[in-house]
């Protein structure tokens, strides 16, 4: 079954130009690298001179990150690595022992199975609406959306603790705001999870609260992603846009802003 990654937010404002400054030796992994926002925030930090581990879950390298490879020679590093995979996980986490990431960037996410227009009864997302809810696929949101950040958080802590910045990163969504209306009774499994999610990365950031481990969640705000098919909505940013955004934000965080949920402008989003 074809699955649909991506964002299901709010439209946000002003322009940050992506990858100014000069080289760094900071490292950042991405998950879910090879498409949207992800491969994005792989770009944009790529072009900051940082070293990137860009993970995918293909069977082989998508293009786009092998192009990203040959622009960024020994600065990018494509990887497979499935969120829901244990094996996987463990495999490059044996990979990368005593490498220091910065930036453990959780971005890999389960929204749908079909475009977003298609909210037919019998249509491809029918399993997320009510009277045909599929909790088969339930299952499948939980382990990407919610087990998949705690797992690699629990791989890589190590590798965390090695670094400068010391920093563990989920895009998350307004969609897992409880105090927020829904923008419609559709997507109750997305809903649900990321919900689930924002809850588990604060979790996390009360397990480090002593140390200097900062630990933040991102509605990266309304972008215009591969899931919308071919809708086209109004005030949605593409993925550069908003990854310019959230890049700048995270380079300024500090410990005291740990356990928050936030904008693309660094403001506090409603839970």
């Amino acid at each position: 079954m074809k699955r649909f990654n991506g964002f299901f937010g709010i439209a946000a404002a002003s322009v940050v130009a992506l990858g100014s400054g000069g080289a760094s030796a900071e490292t950042v992994l991405i998950t879910g690298s090879n498409q949207g926002i992800g491969l994005a925030l792989a770009k944009g930090y790529a072009a900051k001179g940082w070293t990137v581990i860009a993970t995918h879950r293909r069977e082989s390298t998508p293009d786009a990150l092998l192009e990203l490879e040959k622009k960024y020679p020994g600065k990018v590093r494509a990887e497979k690595m499935d969120v829901t995979s244990d094996v996987q996980i463990k495999a490059l986490a044996a990979k990368m022992k005593g490498e220091p990431i910065d930036v453990l960037l959780n971005n890999a996410a389960l929204i749908r199975y079909a475009p977003v227009e298609d909210q037919r009864p019998d249509g491809g997302n029918k399993g997320q609406l009510f009277s045909t809810l599929d909790y088969r696929e339930l299952d499948e949101f939980v382990h990407t959306n919610v087990a998949g950040p705690l797992k690699i958080t629990e791989a890589f802590i190590e590798n965390v603790r090695a670094s400068k910045q010391k920093k563990i990163i989920a895009i998350s969504s307004a969609a897992g705001s409880v105090s927020m209306h829904p923008l419609g009774a559709n997507h109750y499994w997305y809903y649900i999870t990321k919900a689930a999610e924002n809850q588990a990365m604060h979790m996390l950031s009360v397990q480090f609260e002593k140390e200097p481990i900062i630990v933040a969640s991102f509605h990266p705000g309304g972008v215009q992603v591969e899931s919308f098919g071919n809708l086209k909505l109004e005030g949605f940013m593409q993925p550069e846009e908003a990854a310019a955004k959230l890049i700048k934000v995270i380079d300024g965080l500090t410990k005291k802003d740990s356990g928050r949920f936030l904008k693309n402008d660094g403001t506090d989003h409603p839970w």
